[in-house]
């Protein structure tokens, strides 16, 4: 009886302690790259409660966001010459194993901005069929790692090496600039997608088992300094949209057509800051820059045309934009909420700097990390409809940019800055 009456307790125990709707955060923006979570902020009766600081992990340099699948966190950085890529307990932030390999701190083509980042950009990407864990380092070293045997090197290559990649090109009269490789790799079936950059293609698909090369793109556009290829359908075909360094790429992405042309819009930024990833709803993309490209705009795409839908002279020069529920929000200097359908500002608010990245959760609100380490609380439109409120602000880490996308996984919220400092705490309440 006592121990019928423990492991009920249990249960409860576990069930009121993690969200009722628990998921994984595998790759860049979340499962779906869209930065939507089922889960809660965690606010409740007036209170954001980040009920307890787990751990801390210095992860090493670069901002590289973390991810976490299967109970495990994985996070690269650099240190003393090497990559370092660590798998934690997410919950403990016990270190379970570390692999390293050579890298530079910059890439062997980088130009330019060095005292404002360093390291890794690329985030891994997680694959649930293979448990296989890929990563791209700056300078072009793509790797697969086999989580099931602690981190055993499956396959690797170097971009530059296999296909001569040249820097991107100096624009106009801008500073010439080259950050090396910050797209995160994507996996659609058994085809891991990466933007080369190449002359031979500007984006790649690789055997995600074995690294043989499948197909490459028509475009041979250098690449962007964005997060990547974001997966859309279009008419019934898989594609996909990057914002890559001369503007909008949609390419087919599966069958015999794969890398085929669907459409592109020329949309070359100066500096080559072509930066936050291309958005997804539907059969529409936004895009957004800064510089002489100051703007957001949303296309509809289709197999035959691309059509400019709207175009507004508001930006994001780094945080990636989340469409939802006919409102499009992101984080630069300050966070606003655009109509989807329009364009036009429904509000904007608070004060963010330039560093920026944002999670929609399940109960309608937006989980914002920026500047120096400051997380903050914010109301959707659907909450909030005339005006921008915040419910509340905590400062995390402070001793470097919060470049590195912010993460909620499974009851906790991971964030990590420039420097590789890596922090877990328990969101929502536990209840006994």
């Amino acid at each position: 009886m006592q121990t019928g009456r423990a492991a009920a307790a249990l249960f409860f125990t576990l069930c009121f302690a993690f969200p009722l709707f628990a998921e994984d955060w595998p790759a860049w923006r979340g499962s779906q790259r869209n930065d939507y979570s089922k889960e809660s902020s965690g606010w409740e009766q007036g209170v954001w409660p980040l009920r307890k600081k787990m751990w801390q992990y210095a992860a090493g340099e670069g901002s590289s966001s973390p991810v976490v699948a299967a109970g495990k966190l994985y996070v690269l950085g650099w240190r003393d010459e090497q990559d370092l890529l660590s798998c934690l307990d997410a919950v403990s932030g016990k270190k379970i194993w570390e692999k390293k390999y050579p890298c530079p701190r910059y890439g062997r083509l980088s130009k330019g901005d060095k005292s404002i980042y360093s390291g890794p950009s690329s985030t891994p990407e997680y694959d649930k069929q293979t448990h296989f864990l890929y990563t791209l380092s700056t300078d072009g070293d793509l790797i697969c790692w086999n989580t099931q045997q602690n981190g055993k090197q499956v396959w690797a290559l170097n971009l530059h090496e296999k296909y001569s990649v040249q820097q991107r090109p100096k624009v106009g009269r801008s500073g010439h600039r080259d950050y090396g490789y910050t797209s995160s790799p994507l996996v659609i079936k058994e085809a891991l997608i990466v933007e080369a950059g190449a002359t031979q293609g500007s984006i790649i698909a690789f055997d995600k088992r074995t690294g043989q090369e499948l197909w490459r793109s028509e475009s041979d556009s250098p690449a962007g300094h964005s997060g990547g290829p974001v997966p859309i359908t279009i008419e019934g075909i898989a594609c996909l949209a990057v914002l890559n360094h001369d503007g909008l790429l949609v390419i087919r992405a599966d069958g015999k057509q794969a890398g085929n042309t669907v459409a592109a819009w020329p949309w070359i930024t100066n500096y080559s800051n072509n930066i936050a990833t291309a958005a997804v709803h539907g059969n529409s993309v936004l895009i957004t820059s800064a510089y002489n490209q100051y703007k957001i705009a949303r296309f509809d795409i289709s197999l035959s045309e691309i059509k400019l839908v709207w175009e507004q002279a508001q930006a994001s020069k780094v945080c990636s934009p989340i469409i939802h529920q006919g409102a499009v929000y992101w984080a630069w200097h300050q966070v606003n909420c655009l109509d989807f359908e329009t364009g036009k500002r429904h509000w904007s608010g608070g004060k963010t700097g330039e560093p920026g990245s944002m999670i929609l959760t399940a109960d309608e609100r937006l989980i914002v990390w920026s500047k120096r380490g400051t997380l903050s609380l914010v109301e959707t439109r659907k909450r909030s409809p005339g005006e921008y409120k915040e419910l509340a602000s905590q400062e995390l880490l402070a001793d470097s940019d919060a470049w590195p996308h912010v993460v909620i996984a499974n009851g906790f919220l991971y964030a990590k800055n420039r420097s590789g400092e890596t922090v877990c705490y328990q969101i929502g309440h536990v209840r006994p």
